[in-house]
């Protein structure tokens, strides 16, 4: 199924808000949020996470159906305190995955894009470190394992492996 990519903003609340649900929902060690939380939210607190994306750093990308104008994945990326930019909030309805829907690659590219317009030259992430296919996929994207592993936000046993993509070395 086609997808068109769109730069999520502030007026994108309501389709966020979805998203977010069904990503929590769908995959619920890989968001630093949980479920029940997160569908209490009240429309305020939608609007101003939308609104965070067009915060100086952060930006991201929804890619939504040809058809219907569902959303049905996103990738945002966002400058960390440390003045590192990560890639975030990675998610792709299962119906859209694999690389014949191509859709993940085609979010990712357009983050890699506009980091590299914005004067990037690494991108970073954590996953989960049991989040297998999400490992593969980012190291067949070129991130590889820094060696730095930091505590899962909602569970400190676990764990999150940072990867790191050189941009200048894995050009589109």
């Amino acid at each position: 199924m086609a997808v068109r990519l769109v730069t999520i903003g502030a007026q994108h609340w309501r389709e966020l808000r979805d998203l977010r649900l069904r990503m929590l929902a769908d995959t619920p060690h890989a968001f630093g949020d949980r479920l029940e939380r997160a569908a209490a939210y009240g429309d305020a607190e939608w609007r101003a996470r939308a609104a965070r994306w067009q915060a100086p750093g952060n930006h991201a990308t929804a890619a939504t159906e040809l058809t219907t104008g569902r959303w049905v994945g996103m990738v945002g990326t966002v400058v960390q305190d440390d003045g590192r930019l990560f890639v975030v909030s990675v998610f792709v309805d299962p119906a859209h995955r694999g690389r014949a829907a191509g859709t993940a690659d085609a979010l990712l590219d357009a983050e890699l894009a506009r980091a590299r317009e914005r004067g990037w030259s690494r991108v970073h992430l954590h996953v989960h470190e049991d989040n297998e296919r999400a490992r593969r996929w980012y190291a067949r994207r070129g991130f590889t394992a820094t060696g730095v592993r930091v505590p899962y936000l909602l569970d400190p046993s676990r764990e999150e492996v940072e990867m790191v993509l050189d941009l200048a070395l894995h050009s589109q």
